[in-house]
């Protein structure tokens, strides 16, 4: 025992001094080796933030020219009009490919082969009704006989395994007749205690024998269906609209292009649009109407609607007067404002034609002038919902060839109208190319947007009978003279053109000769213009001597006269 004790401290002072031996020497190494670790991890970041901060430098640069670049790529408004209108003619194409331009199918042939679907099913149905009845009387008999009290069983087993056996004869090819002959015979065998069980085992076998049968008719009507003939190669549609086939040139681009901004530059719905007036031009056979001539009342409709001149722009001016529509002999019934309808169509068609869609720059829109004076009522219902359809057909089918809107003489009624109800009746779209102006300030409505060489007497303008330089302009004070002169600087035929707006003025015309000694020659006496008397004055003289023609305009009233006026010389032909 002391011996083991010996052992054991022994060998715990050796754990112990092997411990302490392990212990001690252990964190020592450790700081040794964690110095130099340390060191090197430390001299690593020192190169490594150098190279960050130097790359650190760079990076910022770069990310400030991408910026800038991300600016300057940004795409432009003619670049995104240029991608949807790519997107618009791949869209076109396609429908082209499909023919999806042309009328659908009536449903009327729907319709009858609905119905011979129907008989179809109908005659098999009856098939199987025929062949079921046909197949009762025997199952009757079957029943009848099996049923009898005075029969033995032991002759019913016979007859009944040769009954159930010949349907089995007659559909020898069909695997569930052999397993009906069994289940028959072994009820039959027991017909002795119970003579139902006979006919139960009958009724068995004839029942599962009989659904192929019926089944079978309605098999063959769907197989006869389902066989349809291969669709035939579709050639791609060609579709022209305005005189212009559709994806065929430059042309087509400008039109597509109305479309597309008639939506908002949205691709589907301008397709829709487009392929709605394409169905509005075929319904309504308007490359038919273009050519058609024109019926009796069309000298009285040229007063109501013409094209006269062109716009500070160069767009054509297109006139409207809805005072004619007070006109009980031309719009007394539906069928005359029809006929108006369609002769106003075929006048604009004929303007739409007469454009050039050839080049983005030209101008292939229109500039509409509509005269409101003597216009109807609003108690006139019935004509102003055939102005607003007709209004809507022209927006939805000639979409963006109107680049302005003047409403000139407009009555004092209408302006607050317009403003509480115009956001219904019109679009923002539409709205915002539409200038009103009353009475009084109509003419310089529309010269701020026409010439008045190229505005109709009617309206305000001059004739074009005199021709020459372009009108001059001139404001009359009130109660104040202003004095015109025309040059003639040798012998010629001098003639002029003149127009006070408002008139109430006083208005004369003299010669005075450059040379001394001579005298001054009345051309024209003071006198009166007013409202009623013609709005264009004119006059012409024969030069003989240089001089000048010199026009007095006394304005006695407390408003502005504005004044038009032109002239030209020409060489005598007498001298």
């Amino acid at each position: 025992m002391a011996q083991e004790e010996a052992q054991k401290s022994a060998d715990v002072v050796a754990v112990a001094t092997t411990d302490k031996e392990v212990t001690v020497p252990a964190p020592v190494p450790e700081k040794e080796v964690i110095a130099p670790v340390a060191s090197e991890e430390k001299a690593v970041p020192e190169k490594e933030e150098k190279e960050t901060s130097e790359a650190e430098k760079s990076v910022p640069v770069k990310e400030e020219e991408t910026v800038v670049t991300e600016k300057v790529i940004a795409p432009s408004p003619e670049e995104l009009e240029k991608k949807a209108l790519e997107e618009f003619k791949e869209l076109v194409r396609e429908a082209l490919n499909k023919r999806q331009f042309t009328p659908p199918a009536p449903p009327v042939k729907e319709e009858k082969t609905e119905e011979k679907k129907s008989a179809e099913e109908t005659k098999g149905e009856e098939k199987t009704e025929e062949k079921k009845e046909e197949e009762k009387p025997e199952e009757a008999v079957k029943v009848e006989e099996k049923s009898s009290d005075d029969v033995a069983p032991e002759e019913t087993k016979p007859e009944e395994k040769s009954e159930v056996a010949a349907p089995a004869e007659t559909k020898s090819e069909e695997k569930e007749v052999v397993p009906a002959t069994v289940t028959t015979t072994e009820k039959a065998s027991g017909a002795e205690e119970d003579g139902t069980k006979t006919v139960e085992a009958i009724e068995e076998s004839i029942v599962s024998v009989t659904p192929p049968e019926s089944s079978a008719a309605p098999v063959v009507v769907e197989t006869e269906t389902a066989v349809a003939p291969e669709p035939e190669p579709v050639e791609p549609e060609e579709v022209s609209i305005y005189g212009v086939p559709l994806l065929q040139d430059e042309r087509s681009d400008t039109i597509l292009l109305k479309f597309l901004r008639a939506r908002d530059f949205k691709v589907k719905e301008a397709l829709t649009m487009l392929k709605n007036t394409v169905q509005w031009r075929k319904e309504n056979k308007i490359d038919e109407l273009v050519e058609a001539e024109a019926g009796e009342e069309a000298s009285e409709f040229e007063k109501m609607v013409f094209a006269h001149g062109v716009d500070k722009e160069g767009h054509v001016v297109i006139y409207s007067s809805y005072g004619e529509f007070q006109n009980k002999e031309l719009f007394s019934d539906k069928e005359k404002l029809n006929k108006f309808l369609n002769w106003r169509i075929q006048l604009q068609e004929k303007c739409v034609r007469a454009l050039d869609f050839s080049c983005p720059d030209a101008k292939s829109s229109f500039v509409f002038v509509s005269d409101f004076r003597n216009a109807p009522g609003l108690g006139k219902r019935a004509l102003w919902q055939f102005i607003r359809r007709a209004v809507k057909q022209f927006e939805d089918n000639y979409p963006e060839f109107a680049t302005r809107e003047l409403f000139i003489n407009v009555p004092w009624w209408y302006i607050p109208y317009y403003k509480t109800f115009g956001s219904i009746i019109t679009s923002p779209r539409t709205r915002s190319k539409m200038v009103l102006a009353g009475p009084s300030k109509s003419a310089d409505t529309i010269f701020k947007y026409i010439a008045p060489e190229q505005v109709p007497v009617k309206y305000g303008g001059l004739s074009n009978e005199i021709g020459g330089d372009s009108v001059t302009e001139a404001i009359v004070k009130p109660a104040a003279k202003y004095t015109i002169e025309l040059p003639a600087s040798e012998a010629c035929a001098l003639s002029w053109e003149l127009r006070v707006l408002g008139a109430d003025v006083t208005y004369g015309a003299q010669f005075e000769p450059t040379t001394e000694g001579s005298y001054d020659v009345i051309v024209s006496k003071n006198r009166k213009i007013g409202l009623t008397d013609e709005p264009v004055i004119t006059g012409s003289f024969k030069v003989g001597e240089p001089g000048k023609i010199v026009i007095t305009i006394d304005n006695q009233t407390s408003k502005k006269k504005k004044v038009l006026y032109r002239f030209k010389t020409q060489p005598r032909s007498d001298l």
